[in-house]
């Protein structure tokens, strides 16, 4: 995921605040009847949802967030979207096929899907979906005028992706009509069969039809909104999107129409409404919670987790009626070394400050057991699925070690080392609170550590220019592959220009065996094939110490006692469409 909103949501979830204001969002009754499906299911009612942060677009080209992609997952349908094993399982796609050679993809088309019913259709009335939609909306992310997010995903890959991105572009500017009409590496076959075709292998590339600028949409709507589309938005989801208060509510209502069945036949969705509020504070939202306004709490505020889990990570008595769900994130929290640095560009410094590091100790004190691991191995989370994370060699805590790696890097006991200054965001309780721990754990090896807290905007700013030499920063996964992480250590993604910015190789790491190992790994159409280059590039980086790691996450969501079908997964991929209310 995008680096940038990861941290900002961050700053949310577990900055330390008292709740004592109670919102204006209490439950009522929302007058749906509730019915008897077929296997003992119910439908009807309305779910209260609540996101701690704001949706920033429904624009599927604008949606580089968490909180944008939730609501937008329940109005729209990708090709091919994740279970929540973030196995690939069929959506507007029955079925797909890779070539040989790894250069096409063929998806076949589901028939009989219907757009949502919109005043952007002649009569008000949706109208099948067809490839020339599918085509449509892949090329409005290769297209600048549409202020796309996602074409950095495509550029390099998709056939006639880049042409033409920038011959719009370049006609804007000499105020000209542009010459290329398509994307050529997106065709069409036939009304339910569409071809990407790409310039070169690429491994992790059937997930991208999983990634939020991949959701499909009728051109009828872009044309009749216009810039408004991104509040007006119509999709083939099993939630019609009905109205939004910005910072407020967002409410969405059932599509009788969806295409989606479950193993009963029940038509799908089952719940008649959905209605998300936006309270940021996580106490006043465990507030909100515990009183029945809410449906469902997703994070622990850091001061209320003993409160509310014990030990060993159940339900404390007084939470005991609720459900709580736990899974590891598919995320990792670590502090970046500016690899070019005067100082921090010594590996030696940098493998002695990661034996430094009593990670155990900053689980058990400092985030009280709210973690999934510590930060031991690589880079990839341990909830990569089919990942051997166990096999990379990260870094335990080693205190003589890290006295002996630091004489050898020209510093016995610390002496004629400068204080290493660490850059981290404001506003973050916990943030705060593990750097602390660390400035603690340094000094015992002779290391002075100084924390420069900043705003949110400029520590970016600072991490991508290469002005901060030692940061904090986290990831979480676009989508379930290594490759997402091990980009972060590619030497091609750091400019030749040392003054332009590096915004995912932050550390501007290099090494030409990794990027070698990493290029190869890539190309491989075979997971198995490519996870076995993939751990010998991760082992590579994870010797030259770019990172230090800190530790995983864990996810937590506390759910109201009759709140069905609705897993969490390592995502967070929220899905609304299984849900039902026992009520």
């Amino acid at each position: 995921m995008n680096k940038k909103y990861y941290i900002s949501s961050f700053v949310f979830l577990f900055a330390l605040t008292a709740a004592f204001i109670i919102s204006g969002c209490g439950k009522k009754d929302d007058g749906t009847k509730m019915t008897n499906l077929q296997g003992g299911i119910k439908g009807g009612g309305t779910y209260l949802m609540n996101e701690n942060d704001n949706v920033r677009s429904l624009d599927p080209v604008g949606i580089n967030d968490d909180i944008s992609h939730h609501v937008a997952h329940q109005i729209y349908d990708l090709l091919i979207d994740l279970d929540s094993a973030l196995n690939l399982t069929p959506a507007l796609a029955t079925r797909w096929e890779i070539s040989p050679d790894g250069l096409e993809y063929t998806f076949h088309l589901r028939k009989g899907v219907m757009f949502h019913d919109n005043a952007c259709f002649p009569n008000g009335k949706g109208r099948e979906l067809t490839a020339k939609d599918v085509k449509y909306s892949y090329e409005r992310v290769c297209d600048p005028r549409t202020s796309t997010r996602g074409f950095d995903f495509y550029k390099n890959l998709v056939v006639g992706a880049y042409e033409y991105y920038y011959d719009i572009s370049n006609a804007t500017k000499e105020n000209r009509e542009p010459k290329l009409k398509e994307v050529t590496g997106y065709v069409v076959k036939d009304d339910s069969t569409f071809v990407i075709k790409l310039k070169k292998p690429f491994g992790p590339f059937i997930y991208y039809t999983c990634l939020g600028f991949g959701y499909i949409v009728p051109k009828e709507a872009v044309d009749k909104y216009g810039k408004d589309f991104f509040q007006n938005p119509v999709g083939t989801g099993p939630f019609i999107f009905e109205n939004w208060t910005q910072d407020k509510d967002l409410n969405l209502k059932r599509n009788p129409n969806y295409w989606m069945k479950d193993d009963f036949g029940n038509q799908l969705p089952y719940v008649d409404n959905v209605k998300f509020k936006f309270i940021k504070d996580l106490s006043q939202q465990l507030l909100e919670f515990r009183n029945g306004n809410i449906d469902e709490s997703y994070r622990i505020p850091n001061e209320s987790f003993k409160e509310v889990v014990d030990a060993s990570k159940q339900l404390t008595p007084e939470f005991a009626k609720f459900q709580l769900q736990r899974v590891p994130s598919l995320s990792v929290q670590f502090y970046g070394f500016l690899t070019t640095g005067k100082v921090l560009g010594n590996v030696k410094l940098r493998q002695a400050i990661n034996y430094a590091l009593d990670r155990e100790k900053i689980i058990k004190f400092v985030l009280n057991g709210q973690s999934s691991y510590a930060g031991i191995y690589g880079v990839v989370p341990p909830s990569m699925p089919g990942y051997d994370y166990k096999s990379i060699k990260g870094y335990s805590y080693d205190k003589e070690k890290s006295k002996q790696l630091l004489a050898e890097a020209g510093y016995p006991d610390g002496k004629g080392l400068e204080d290493i200054s660490l850059q981290i965001n404001d506003g973050g309780g916990r943030n705060t609170q593990v750097a602390e721990a660390i400035q603690s754990m340094l000094k015992e090896v002779g290391i002075t550590m100084k924390i420069n807290q900043i705003p949110f905007a400029q520590h970016l700013d600072n991490i991508d220019a290469g002005r901060a030499n030692f940061f904090r920063l986290g990831w979480i996964a676009d989508y379930p592959d290594p490759e997402n992480f091990l980009n972060l250590f590619y030497g091609k993604n750091v400019p030749a220009n040392p003054k332009d910015i590096s915004p995912i190789n932050s550390t501007r790491y290099q090494n030409k065996a990794y990027d070698e190992l990493f290029e190869q790994a890539i190309t491989k159409s075979d997971r198995n094939e490519r996870y076995k280059l993939y751990l010998q590039a991760e082992q590579l980086a994870m010797n030259d110490a770019p990172l230090l790691i800190i530790f995983y996450d864990e996810d937590y969501r506390l759910l109201q006692p009759y709140v069905k079908g609705y897993p969490l997964d390592a995502m967070h991929r929220v899905n609304f469409r299984r849900l039902w209310l026992d009520k």
